[in-house]
Formats: C-alpha cells, structure tokens, sequence
C-alpha cells in the first residue's frame, strides 16, 4: 500500500508546475490530469493507459464520463466521507456536467491542482470546490 506521505511529498514537488494542457512533466508544464499522472509514473514507473487527445472543453462537448471511467479503471473508488490525505478526488466543474477535474487531497482540508491560467497549487478545499466534489480514489 502506498504511503499518503509519500504521495504529498510527490504532488508538492509539482507544486509551481506552470498549467500546460495536456502536459505531465513536472516543472515544465502539466494539467490537473498531468499531475495525477505524474504522480502515478512516480509510484508505480509506466502509466497503466495514456489518456486520448482531449480539448480543454472535452468534457461538455461529450458529454461522456471519461476522467471517471478512466479513475475507476485504474483506481479503487472510495466514498466521500472516507477521502483522506494521499487520494485522488474528482469534480464536476459545471452542474450535470461530467468530471473534469482532479486534485489530491492534502491535509487539515487543502488539496493539490493545477488548473488553467495557473501553476500546480495547493489551496483550500472550500465550501465551492465540496459541492463540486463527485468521487475519490485510493491509489493502488
């Protein structure tokens, strides 16, 4: 099982990643699934799936649930009550919109992301980002 401290100390030395859609490599550029998988070459080495070619506006334009599929695929899905510090946790960023979003939960309610026009940061894990919470993950 891998260790919740091990997997911060991974997602914070992102920290300061500048946001690259489609990117994962850490310093240079990466997205919010770019630090996830990042994180994941660094515990595990290849990546057990690479992602397809997505736009920015992906999601909507589909409709479908990919990020969420591709998590369940790869990861053991929790409930959200059980999230701690080291897991995955996925968002819906528009209402009944599909998850589009990713983040690792870090401790006393932060979590590390990047998203766009930013750099990978930890922040709060606010009233705003909690309603907008769908599912988390374990790592294998």
């Amino acid at each position: 099982m891998t260790n919740s401290d091990q997997i911060l100390a991974i997602a914070r030395s992102w920290l300061g990643t500048p946001y690259h859609h489609q990117a994962s490599v850490r310093g240079v550029g990466c997205d919010c699934l770019g630090l996830v998988r990042g994180i994941w070459r660094e515990l595990y080495g290849s990546e057990p799936e690479l992602p397809p070619i997505y736009t920015p506006d992906w999601a909507e334009a589909t409709g479908e649930e990919t990020l969420l599929a591709a998590a369940r695929r790869n990861l053991t899905e929790i409930a959200l009550e059980d999230r701690g510090a080291g897991d995955v946790i996925l968002f819906r960023m528009i209402e009944r919109g599909p998850a589009k979003h990713a983040g690792i939960l870090s401790e006393d309610g932060r979590f590390i992301h990047a998203y766009s026009a930013r750099a990978v940061t930890e922040n709060a894990l606010s009233s705003w980002w909690e309603r907008k919470m769908v599912a988390a993950f374990r790592w294998p």
